[in-house]
């Protein structure tokens, strides 16, 4: 299985693979047919509270990296179902609306589906 990113806004390719939008809210300026999702997963986004705290700041990425990872734990259902989609698909897009391609949940969630998440 082959997971990439890719922010929404990005132009959309044929070979982007399933394409999965991991926000919790609808991107701005996107309508729903033109942004090509397969599946709005947005139960797998870092909580409200958890977004608006990070903000985006670099400076609170390995913090919110840590935080998001235990609501993922906490939320097992969702993460396994996540999984199980992807696993059975040859390539995945998780899409995102951030402006920071570097710190956004997109890159936690490709983070720990390539690495594994071990839940207690």
């Amino acid at each position: 299985m082959k997971i990439n990113i890719k922010r929404i806004y990005e132009k959309y390719s044929a070979n982007d693979g399933f394409r999965i939008l991991v926000d919790r809210l609808w991107p701005r300026g996107i309508k729903k047919e033109k942004a090509k999702i397969d599946l709005w997963l947005r139960e797998i986004a870092s909580s409200d509270k958890l977004r608006k705290w990070f903000s985006h700041y670099s400076s609170k990425w390995q913090e919110f990296k840590k935080r998001y990872k235990k609501e993922i734990k906490e939320n097992k259902k969702i993460f396994k179902k996540l999984k199980e989609i992807i696993k059975n698909k040859k390539k995945a897009n998780l899409l995102y609306s951030a402006k920071d391609k570097k710190y956004n949940n997109a890159v936690v969630l490709k983070e720990i589906l390539q690495k594994g998440l071990k839940f207690k």
